[in-house]
């Protein structure tokens, strides 16, 4: 399965080298497009060893090619996993923005998409960000997570903690 891996800007970023690792190891081909806000938690070095491809950050990065990488890698795609997802990668793909690879990505892919989200409780919750959750279930993205409760990077205790490297590769797989 061709997996498209997206990952936002969350201190859970840091876990997305666990789960192209696994991936990778469980014979999938991955190719893993960061947010610049990701860049600030894990380089793309880190993930293009990890996941033998070269990484995608900026529009910047497809000059190489006749075809943009965006679109390419939306045609290939089984499946878009985004983990971790951020409140503003949500706020985008719910309301059609495309700033950035990523959301370019999700915009043109007709793979499906799982969206792990991890972010502050408060933010998890707030009336914006369930409306833009309600939005992508209605236009058919699954959604894994985020946990209900446990201790988050802010200091707080509550929902927003990314699901565990296994739980969501077990759902990909399972979706692909």
């Amino acid at each position: 399965m061709t997996i498209i891996l997206g990952i936002t800007g969350s201190i859970a970023a840091y876990k997305a080298a666990g789960i192209a690792s696994q991936l990778v190891k469980n014979g999938h081909e991955v190719h893993v497009v960061m947010t610049q806000a990701a860049t600030e938690f894990i380089t793309p070095l880190t993930l293009q060893v990890i996941s033998r491809n070269p990484v995608l950050v900026s529009l910047e990065d497809e000059k190489q090619a006749w075809k943009p990488g965006h679109i390419d890698l939306a045609d290939r795609a089984d499946l878009l996993l985004v983990a971790p997802c951020s409140a503003d990668t949500l706020g985008n793909f719910a309301n059609g923005l495309a700033p950035d690879p990523l959301s370019s990505i999700y915009l043109a892919t007709r793979a499906k998409v799982l969206i792990a989200p991890a972010m502050n409780g408060k933010m998890w919750q707030h009336p914006a960000t369930q409306r833009n959750v309600q939005q992508l279930v209605t236009d058919g993205c699954e959604f894994i997570g985020p946990e209900d409760e446990g201790m988050l990077a802010c200091g707080y205790s509550g929902p927003g903690r990314l699901m565990t490297e296994s739980a969501i590769i077990a759902k990909a797989e399972e979706l692909g």
